[in-house]
């Protein structure tokens, strides 16, 4: 019960804990064969497995990406990410990401995060389009940050999704963890993380319903796994979605709005 990155500081102290998290960003970090975040609660019994070699330096570089930016102050900067954008680099995906936009766009970042993820307090999944919050500054991270874990801000999404819906509203409670099979996958699993999502319906259509949902926790794929396991995928979702859908996109109808 102690948070991966403050364990290995306070265990092996060749390093710092700083260190420790830009390692485990890295990949160079292992719990049991599996890459972990470096905020993973420790279990007795996980197996911890370091690659100490120094990594290639990654060069992050800024490029002039439109941005399309819906409010800014000192602090922060609330953007509508567009469909396609990977929100920070990552293998296969080093070039063309928010950050590389953001890096161009403004002169300071909060640094919390590292190198790879200046000032991204939360993600947005590839195709998710809507707003997301950078923080320009340590401070106004580490408040949003806070808020988020106390759920004093709230993230509200609307989606269209295959199917009706007998009730109006509804809450689906099931715990979000790696698909045993698919590793790159998330899925409701027994053991997985506690996981709860909230739906209203806004408009019924024929086979099709529009929701607004809105977190309670923020696993990674929360919302498109909740839904496909319901059984009312994101229409168009190319991971968790169904192909029999006759709706004309070709990429998921799932959107931060507020």
């Amino acid at each position: 019960k102690e948070r991966l990155d403050v364990f290995l500081a306070s265990n092996f102290p060749e390093f710092s804990r700083s260190h420790y998290k830009t390692m485990i960003l890295n990949g160079q970090v292992l719990i049991d064969g599996r890459k972990p975040k470096p905020n993973y609660m420790l279990s007795f019994g996980n197996e911890i497995s370091i690659d100490k070699k120094s990594p290639k330096k990654i060069d992050v570089t800024p490029e002039n990406i439109p941005l399309d930016i819906v409010y800014e102050d000192s602090d922060i900067i609330v953007i509508n990410k567009k469909r396609g954008m990977v929100v920070h680099p990552a293998p296969g995906n080093y070039s063309g990401t928010l950050v590389n936009a953001l890096l161009y766009y403004a002169k300071d970042l909060s640094g919390i995060n590292g190198e790879l993820r200046p000032g991204i307090v939360h993600r947005l999944d590839k195709d998710t389009t809507g707003l997301i919050i950078v923080a320009k500054n340590d401070f106004a991270h580490t408040s949003l940050a806070d808020q988020i874990q106390q759920k004093s801000a709230q993230r509200i999404y609307t989606a269209l999704v295959n199917g009706g819906f007998k009730e109006k509203s509804g809450e689906i409670d099931a715990p979000i963890g790696r698909h045993k099979r698919e590793r790159k996958l998330m899925a409701v699993v027994y053991d997985g993380r506690n996981a709860k999502t909230h739906y209203k319906v806004l408009k019924e259509y024929i086979g099709y319903t529009l929701l607004e949902l809105k977190l309670s926790t923020g696993r990674t794929h929360q919302i498109r796994v909740h839904l496909k396991h319901i059984a009312h995928p994101v229409v168009c979702d190319p991971v968790y979605g169904t192909k029999k859908s006759k709706i004309a996109f070709d990429k998921q109808l799932l959107h931060a709005k507020k």
